[in-house]
């Protein structure tokens, strides 16, 4: 009986010992490359002027989230979107990092509870985060602040941690001398972080983020999201926020808030906002996209508006040519001072491209006829802009 009793036991250690390993091992890749997969897909062809003009611009992307997942950044992946290498690859001088901290079960563009299951929560666990994080939305911030930093340290002076205005210039500059370098921008995306604490900014804004999205998926302690349920504008506490983040060298980020959000904040402040990535309603109608007249409100601050590619944004042409013909549309709409890039990558987003194939884009942007000063302008500097009018 004994003996059974240790086989039985020795089982259900194994079986034990195998759980753990598809939960911590298998699972969190396997979830990774499921969420964030690009479209099998022959080259795309970059006509031999489209090369040499994209060598010569400076590339800037609003808005990815591989902080969300375990890879290593420094390394040239084989699943996600974004990494060191294919940065550099890309061309891509200027990336924008944004922390997600919650994401609702059953996350969708039209109304999601704040108190839904949060699957943050479970990859936080399951991808072995600090005991700090499983609990706290505002170390979750901080804990993938502390991964940048560390690809920053592991990256052989590829990677460089922008935090100022001397910092950008810093980049840019080692860029213009031939310096494969990446700046990097924290953010977050959404304020709830900061736990209804206003005193708890001061910790996320010395971990590094300097893009502070207001909202997610959900209403929360500033007021409500565009995929919230309650539909409001800024609280008394947002209000609070709102002005504090106006007055530091931040940039505010209106991605996901709702309509009378960013109206209320249009109406309290006067330092460029941004819209780090979605569409242009007038071009594929669809909640996610802000009316165009809000938009114009938006670049109005002297902001930008980062155009995504995925297919909820576009309306289901995600191939270079077809982000082409959105961020043409958003030129005419919104001008060309206002349009930026706002990828969305590793966002739990299926993409026709990467961020190594840049040039295919810059060259369907030539395609459809968008002058050569105007790609310049979309491609980065109006993103280089706003970051120079907002950081010190």
């Amino acid at each position: 009986m004994s003996r059974f009793l240790k086989w039985i036991g020795g089982l259900i250690m194994l079986a034990l010992i195998a759980g753990a390993l598809i939960f911590f091992v298998f699972l969190p890749p396997y979830v990774e490359n499921a969420r964030n997969s690009v479209i099998d897909h022959d080259p795309y062809p970059v006509s031999d002027g489209a090369a040499e003009l994209h060598e010569t611009l400076i590339i800037g992307d609003l808005h990815a989230d591989p902080l969300l997942w375990s890879r290593d950044l420094t390394e040239r992946g084989t699943r996600g979107q974004v990494d060191i290498p294919r940065l550099l690859e890309g061309n891509v001088a200027l990336q924008v990092f944004t922390a997600v901290t919650k994401s609702p079960a059953g996350q969708n563009y039209e109304a999601n509870s704040a108190e839904a299951f949060d699957n943050i929560t479970l990859l936080a666990v399951g991808q072995l985060w600090p005991l700090r994080t499983w609990d706290s939305l505002k170390e979750r911030a901080i804990y993938q602040a502390e991964k940048l930093h560390r690809f920053e340290t592991a990256s052989n002076g590829h990677l460089k941690v922008i935090k100022t205005r001397a910092d950008l210039d810093s980049v840019l500059n080692a860029r213009s001398n031939g310096e494969q370098i990446v700046g990097g921008i924290l953010g977050i995306e959404g304020s709830h972080p900061l736990e209804g604490d206003l005193a708890n900014l001061d910790a996320i804004f010395d971990a590094g983020h300097r893009v502070f999205g207001l909202h997610h998926f959900f209403d929360n302690e500033l007021g409500g999201s565009l995929h919230g349920q309650a539909n409001t504008g800024l609280s008394d506490f947002g209000r609070q926020v709102v002005q504090e983040l106006a007055q530091r060298p931040v940039v505010i980020d209106l991605a996901h808030s709702s309509p009378q959000v960013a109206r209320d904040v249009i109406g309290m402040t006067d330092v460029p906002l941004i819209v780090s990535h979605g569409g242009l309603h007038g071009y594929c109608p669809v909640k996610r996209n802000y009316p165009d007249e809000l938009m114009q409100e938006i670049a109005a601050t002297g902001g930008v508006i980062g155009m995504g590619y995925w297919a909820d944004v576009t309306c289901g042409d995600t191939a270079p040519s077809g982000i082409a013909k959105m961020i043409k549309a958003a030129i005419e709409t919104i001008g060309e001072d206002h349009v930026s890039l706002g990828s969305d990558y590793d966002g739990s987003v299926e993409t026709a491209f990467d961020t190594s194939e840049l040039a295919a884009l810059t060259s369907a942007l030539l395609d459809e006829g968008v002058t050569e000063v105007q790609i310049r302008k979309v491609m980065g500097e109006n993103m280089v802009r706003v970051f120079r009018d907002r950081l010190n």
